[in-house]
């Protein structure tokens, strides 16, 4: 009886003392006495990284900011009932019956060690287990005493999760922090990137296909390995009809199915407004100004210190704080950035680019191209001048500034320039695999147009589209905003402005004969003029319709260069001007942005709007952080804006513009100027409707690579088609309600604006 007692004291004893052993490793690992161990505040608020959103104005979603994680967030709510039925079955049927660890499913594991028949064991960690593991990832080359305490502290910190977290906040946290690879981190980024739809579309086999994968995302990968993937999606469906969550002609019928992958890799360079996103991304992280660092663009401080003062969206991450006091992480704070772009006027205006460059511009220029000395610059150009701009080119390329700081040397570098390597080069027939040189790389990127082009709602400022070039993975530099580019006679509109403020009218006749000016210096300069009806008396409708030099420059001889540099500065353009005779030729360099906003005054009945790109901004619960309007003011009276409507008709009715009419066969009321730089180096385009307002530029990176002809090199030519082609499908797309108005005269004015001067020749332009 003794021994008998004493072995059950020593049996009990063991067993108290094992039980207290275990309570005190818990709790010294619960305090974090063997190891990392989350405090209260880091579980309550565990740091997600969620990539911030861009959404266009009609709905879609523009694209994502992020550098680590591409993770968009999702609300419990939105998660369609079949990805959680899914994910239960498969990963943790008790989910809803435990607190934390399954203490059946850990005796189904361990019986499954004894016995030998681990396939039948299956896993022992819960989704909560899942979550502890995915929210403190474990550290590396961990032995296996560390890994044991570390599976000890996943199970703490899931009791823990259990605790501070309801079970649906726990499947919400899951599904958003899980990494389905591809750069699909969530679940709903993995529905639009394997996809192409939003999480609450999914269907029952597309949600078992990536509840599947969180087995091991880089096993079950689709788009590596889609047959073992059908094949996981299809135990998944198994397990839901296990667990009566489908029937069993439901688990068969989708089993029978394809993965139906609409696969869509994420990159920063593809997709729509492409350009917008990078250019709104540097406006959003914009650093408060400091003039030590504009030594090379010592005119863009006094900008961007106006723009830090004035805009709020400019530096809008670090000018604003969060609740703790942090400021904004544009690439993991999940904010949703509201556009004014429309998707559909954004494909159809980069649409009409690949068109028109694609299909006409670039083809007649390589067919001329053949012709030329030293392709493809102009045949005006030395061997010394090309070589002078080679040389540049070269040096500013990341090639030669990588060599450079790796300590390689110049003869070695310059070498290495002409050696030929294999490449993926762009073409408009798609990117095409090729031999070349760099330099000869280098000059086949520069034998391409470029375009920039903004449309904006003048009414309300909003900007519904922007395209800075023809294709962002080859072409980054953004022709809207930051590209500045000789603006040729699209600056004769601002002198005219000047003129019809001032009490002139489109009718009023003057002497079409050259206008000689007195310079400084005691020299005098007289603008080329055309050669139609010179001697005649015209009006000043025909002068600017047929962009005539003459005409411009009887117009700026009422006035003063610096008065036409005024109004352009109410206008909204801060690029110099200089203030000289030749100013209506049109030699300052100014964004295609700038010229957009200025032209929008006249259908805006002479009122400016500041163009608005963002309308509010919200945090990843859809909390508005803030909301944004256009900053207005009057600029010109309403009368000066409707005579500048009627002078621009003209360009459009009897001038450079009329191809919109007998080509495109426009009938709705529209106003434009066409502009040409010296030899022909840049196009451009103004358009002014009453609901829309839109700037086009087209012209190669250098200024020496252009159209050895007017006919091919002039902006009614080169920009006119790109604009055209984007209303054609403006006004197709019903959706759009695009009504074709027509321009408001102001009540009581009584000026004569029918000259009776009508002649449908399309007219060459002069600078």
């Amino acid at each position: 009886m003794k021994r008998l007692h004493k072995f059950l004291l020593i049996f009990w004893g063991a067993i108290v003392l094992g039980i207290g052993a275990l309570v005190l490793l818990f709790h010294l690992i619960a305090n974090g006495n063997l190891g990392f161990m989350p405090s209260l505040e880091e579980l309550a608020n565990p740091h997600n990284r969620f990539a911030s959103e861009i959404y266009f104005e009609d709905g879609p979603m523009m694209g994502q900011y992020f550098k680590e994680e591409n993770r968009r967030f999702v609300e419990y709510n939105d998660i369609p009932k079949c990805v959680i039925d899914a994910l239960i079955a498969t990963e943790d049927v008790r989910f809803y019956e435990h607190s934390g660890i399954d203490m059946r499913g850990l005796v189904r594991v361990f019986k499954g060690l004894i016995t030998g028949n681990t396939s039948s064991a299956g896993g022992g960690s819960t989704i909560s287990q899942q979550l502890a593991k995915m929210l403190f990832p474990r550290e590396k080359n961990m032995s296996k005493m560390e890994l044991v305490f570390r599976k000890l502290r996943e199970w703490v910190i899931a009791v823990k999760l259990e605790k501070n977290y309801t079970k649906e906040e726990i499947i919400a946290m899951y599904l958003n922090k899980y990494d389905f690879v591809n750069l699909a981190v969530g679940i709903s980024s993995a529905s639009e990137i394997y996809f192409g739809i939003p999480v609450d579309s999914l269907k029952i086999e597309q949600a078992a296909m990536l509840v599947g994968m969180a087995k091991n995302s880089s096993l079950y990968n689709p788009v590596v390995r889609p047959e073992k993937t059908l094949g996981r999606r299809n135990v998944v469906l198994s397990q839901m009809h296990k667990y009566g969550m489908i029937d069993k002609f439901a688990e068969d019928s989708l089993s029978a199915l394809p993965l139906g992958l609409n696969f869509s890799r994420v990159s920063h360079k593809e997709g729509l407004a492409t350009y917008f996103r990078e250019y709104l991304r540097l406006y959003l992280t914009a650093n408060k100004p400091d003039k030590s660092k504009y030594r090379w663009n010592k005119d863009q401080y006094p900008i961007d210190s106006l723009a830090w003062e004035n805009d709020p969206l400019y530096g809008w991450v670090n000018k604003n704080s969060k609740p703790d006091g942090t400021k904004y992480n544009l690439y993991s704070d999940g904010l949703k950035i509201h556009t004014s772009l429309d998707s559909r006027m954004q494909r159809y205006a980069e649409e009409a680019v690949r068109e028109h460059l694609g299909k006409t511009l670039q083809p007649t220029f390589d067919r001329e191209r053949r012709n030329k000395k030293n392709p493809p610059f102009s045949n005006d150009l030395t061997k010394e001048e090309i070589d002078k701009i080679m040389n540049t080119s070269i040096k500013r390329s990341e090639r030669y500034t990588g060599m450079k700081s790796a300590g390689v040397s110049e003869k070695e570098i310059m070498a290495s320039f002409k050696e030929r390597r294999k490449m993926k080069i762009f073409t408009w027939n798609g990117v095409r695999d090729t031999l070349m040189s760099p330099e000869d790389s280098l000059k086949h990127y520069k034998s391409f147009f470029r375009a920039g082009v903004m449309v904006m709602e003048p009414s309300s400022g909003e900007v519904k589209a922007y395209v800075g070039g023809p294709d962002y993975r080859y072409f980054m530099y953004d022709m809207v905003s930051v590209g500045k580019r000789q603006v040729g006679s699209t600056i004769k509109p601002i002198l005219y402005t000047l003129a019809m403020q001032e009490g002139l009218s489109p009718c009023e006749q003057v002497p079409n004969i050259p206008q000689t000016f007195i310079l400084p210096d005691g020299t005098s300069w007289t603008a080329r003029g055309g050669t139609k009806r010179v001697g005649e008396m015209v009006t000043l409708k025909w002068g600017l319709a047929n962009s005539e030099n003459n005409i411009s420059g009887w117009v700026l001889k009422q006035f003063t260069p610096q008065a036409v540099v005024d109004m352009a500065r109410k206008m909204g353009i801060s690029a110099f001007i200089d203030p000289v005779p030749s100013i209506f030729l049109g030699t300052s360099e100014i964004s295609v942005k700038e010229m957009t906003a200025a032209y929008s005054i006249f259908a805006n009945k002479g009122v400016y709007n500041t163009p608005l790109v963002v309308t509010r901004i919200e945090d990843k619960l859809g909390n508005v952080l803030e909301e944004f309007v256009p900053e207005s003011r009057d600029v010109i009276t309403e009368q000066t804006a409707y005579l500048m409507c009627n002078l621009l008709q003209g360009v459009v009715d009897e001038g450079t513009g009329v191809r919109l009419r007998y080509r495109y066969q426009f009938k709705n009321a529209m106003g434009g100027k066409t502009g040409t730089t010296q030899s022909h180096s840049d196009g451009w385009f103004m358009a002014v409707t009453p609901e829309l307002v839109g700037g086009v530029w087209v012209g190669a990176e250098d200024r020496s690579v252009r159209f050895q002809n007017l006919a091919n090199g002039q902006g009614a030519n080169m920009s006119l088609p790109i604009w055209a082609l984007f209303l054609q499908k403006v006004q197709a797309d019903e959706s759009l309600g695009y009504a074709g108005l027509d321009f408001i005269k102001p009540t009581g004015m009584n000026i004569q604006l029918d000259c009776n001067e009508v002649s449908y020749e399309e007219e060459e332009e002069f600078y």
